[in-house]
């Protein structure tokens, strides 16, 4: 018998140590930690201990998440609440800059808005590259700027982008658009989910300032 049939045959047949108990006590194996040799027994225990080094690990890292989640989810709830009690299109402005610059400490963070009357300058139009870059868009962007020609009045020191658009129903309306200096601040593999939010919320405090 070879190795795969002896442990075919082990996992096949559990009984076998019920009738060679002793066997147990009587086979060793090389420690993975050293050099001297401990019954199965042991090395059961310590493969034991290792799994739940694993499991404990990756415990933490849920708890990290949740918590990270937490604050994300209660600094939302504020934007929200400030948004709903903004009364005129600058105020919502002033709201979303103000949370997003601060609360979320996102060092560039800009608005393009089309196809509605905006009584701002700056947020009545964008250039065609903008608005087919966002159309095409299912979701929030996240990851480098490979977009710089079409988002340069963002900034020109833009290494990494979160573009989430604003959306009316099914129409495209708008941009938000966040950017950092730091290439590894927005990176493809990030959720979405709160910058999705972010755009519902944005969408619908504008839209109601401005209809």
């Amino acid at each position: 018998m070879d190795a795969n049939e002896v442990a075919s045959y082990l996992k096949n047949h559990p009984e076998f140590f019920d009738h060679y108990a002793d066997l147990l006590s009587q086979v060793s194996i090389p420690d993975p930690h050293g050099g001297r040799a401990i019954s199965i027994t042991e090395r059961q225990l310590g493969a034991l201990r290792e799994r739940n080094k694993l499991i404990e690990a990756k415990l933490a890292e849920l708890i990290r998440y949740g918590e990270e989640n937490d604050a994300i989810s209660e600094k939302v709830h504020h934007l929200a609440v400030a948004l709903i009690a903004a009364r005129d299109f600058s105020s919502v402005t002033r709201v979303l800059y103000s949370h997003l610059g601060g609360a979320f400490a996102v060092p560039h963070v800009a608005l393009r808005l089309w196809g509605v009357a905006a009584p701002m300058p700056e947020f009545s139009s964008a250039d065609q590259a903008t608005i087919t870059l966002v159309n095409e868009l299912q979701h929030p962007y996240c990851g480098p700027n490979t977009h710089l020609d079409a988002l340069a009045w963002l900034g020109s020191d833009i290494r990494s982008l979160a573009l989430t658009p604003l959306r009316r129903g099914n129409e495209t309306i708008g941009l938000l658009a966040l950017g950092s200096e730091e290439a590894h601040r927005f990176y493809p593999q990030m959720g979405t989910m709160f910058l999705t939010r972010f755009g519902d919320i944005a969408a619908a405090a504008l839209l109601r300032t401005l209809e």
